[in-house]
């Protein structure tokens, strides 16, 4: 089986039911963000020590790919995703933390900074998904459980900060 199609090269590409559409629509940029975010999760794995996150990560991966083929289907599909088990995992990591008293800056152990990256690349998705939601019917528990993974981003580069014994750089506010 060859890899290339040559389907998509006029700008175009299939969705689940064989329809087509523009490489550039706003379905196709929501899907293929949960793609590029599945993408640098894997990185994260790849860096994080914690078997206990590897297997957390690892499970997020395949919920990227049930949300990426229930968006890739131009009519309502129910995404199987538990928003609830990313809450309590920021709650059991959360316990775990010193309290927040200023913004945090991104950075850190490369674990940290990963996490960041993924925390940013899910709101870009999750800002996706609240664009096609104008236009389409996408199941809303998608839009609820990327808010909570972003959150569960953030908090997980807090504990790698801490795990790496690094110290989290803070907001200093200059501006006038």
């Amino acid at each position: 089986m060859k890899i290339y199609t040559k389907t998509g090269d006029k700008g175009q590409t299939c969705l689940v039911d064989g329809s087509r559409i523009s490489k550039d629509d706003i379905r196709l940029e929501a899907y293929g963000t949960s793609d590029e975010l599945s993408s640098f999760i894997g990185l994260l794995i790849a860096n994080i020590k914690d078997a206990d996150d590897q297997r957390f990560l690892l499970q997020i991966q395949n919920d990227m790919f049930l949300i990426g083929a229930a968006l890739a289907t131009p009519t309502f599909t129910k995404c199987n995703i538990a928003p609830t088990e990313i809450e309590t995992e920021i709650d059991r990591i959360q316990q775990t933390l010193p309290p927040l008293h200023s913004f945090i800056l991104p950075g850190g152990s490369v674990e940290a900074s990963l996490s960041h990256v993924c925390r940013t690349v899910c709101r870009r998705f999750e800002r996706c998904t609240v664009s096609l939601a104008k236009t389409a019917e996408i199941d809303e528990n998608i839009s609820i459980y990327l808010n909570r993974l972003s959150d569960y981003f953030f908090v997980l580069a807090r504990k790698c900060n801490i795990l790496a014994n690094k110290q989290e750089n803070t907001w200093q506010k200059t501006c006038k």
